[in-house]
Parts: C-alpha cells; structure tokens; sequence
C-alpha cells in the first residue's frame, strides 16, 4: 500500500491519473490506499482537487436509494479516532428533496455521536460543490440507525455543532473533505471511501 500517496506526493500530481489508477483498483484495495493517506498528503490533496465537484450521485447512486451505503473514512486526527465512516441514506419518493441523510459511525458514537447530517449540493461554493450539513438534521433515522438527535445535545455539541465538511471528488467513489467550523476553515481533512462496487 502506499501507491495513493506517492502519487498525490509526487511533484507534478496528475488528478486524471489518479482517477483512472483509482477505478482500476478493487474495492478493497481502494479503501486501503484511501485509508493509508496521511495528514500531510490529505492536505495536498484538498488543494489539488480544488474545483472537482463531487455529485451526490457519487455518494449514493440513484440505483441504491433506500439503503444505507457506507464510506470509510481516514482523517487527520490522531489515532484511534482517525478511523471512522460516514452513511448516507437517499430516501425513496423524494422525501428530502434531493439531499441525502446521514451520520457519522466509529468508535466514539456512543460518547460524542452519532453526529447527523443532511448533505446537500452548494451550488457554486468554490469550497466544494457538496457539503455535509451539520446544522440541519434528517427528520427521521432509517431502519437500524441510531436515534436521531440534534448537534447542539451533549457531547457532541463541542465535535459537530456549527460545522460544514465539504467535499472535492477524486474518483467516483474517492472524495477528500475539509471541516469548517462557524465557516472558518479548520486544519482537519478526511478522505472518503465508498463501500462495495
């Protein structure tokens, strides 16, 4: 493993490339490149990818509405709190208007979590094209999801209160976030994965 970011790491990254290379892999090969991607390689990675919109198709395909579907996750925290994922759910018969639910799973759930969200396209913002929304929260929870709560409860409030991922697309199923919390750019990124295919 290693060869995601050699790549990114090189000194004249090229982004077509890696989307091919990356399509080429199986899927778990994919998520341990993704996962293997350090602090420092996720950050040049953000910059990189500026102006590549993610699409919430790539995160749930049309096909899959109505299931959960999973992205592993690697951030930019210190273990073991790097490791995480985020589901997303796009609910059948228009329900959310286009945007797609979700929450955040991993070790911490139980203590600062679940940590909901709605992602939802930006239209334009040149921080990326998708965002993932924790000032609103779904409605609902899906069938087997934890209870829904907001981002001002508990301990929570102090992970996921006041603050924006956006996302940048690396390949279909590859896409690098950065938080903003009070929409102020913070120094954490993240890399997504998405399960299967």
């Amino acid at each position: 493993m290693g060869q995601f970011v050699d790549r990114v790491m090189a000194a004249s990254p090229d982004l077509d490339g890696l989307e091919a290379w990356l399509n080429g892999l199986d899927p778990d090969t994919r998520r341990a490149e993704t996962e293997a991607m350090h602090p420092k390689a996720q950050r040049r990675l953000w910059a990189l990818a500026r102006g590549r919109a993610v699409r919430l198709d790539d995160l749930v395909p049309p096909e899959r509405a109505g299931e959960t579907v999973r992205h592993w996750g690697r951030n930019t925290l210190p273990l073991p709190i790097s490791r995480f994922e985020k589901r997303f759910y796009r609910p059948p018969g228009g329900e959310a208007d286009g945007a797609l639910w979700g929450f955040n799973e991993g070790a911490t759930r139980k203590l600062i979590g679940p940590g909901y969200f709605i992602a939802r396209e930006t239209q334009g913002d040149s921080r990326g094209a998708a965002v993932v929304d924790y000032y609103q929260v779904p409605p609902r929870a899906p069938d087997g999801w934890p209870a829904v709560k907001p981002n001002t409860s508990g301990l929570q409030r102090f992970v996921f209160a006041e603050m924006h991922d956006f996302l940048r697309r690396v390949s279909p199923h590859v896409c690098i976030g950065r938080a903003y919390k009070r929409d102020r750019r913070t120094d954490n990124c993240f890399m997504l994965c998405r399960a299967g295919d």
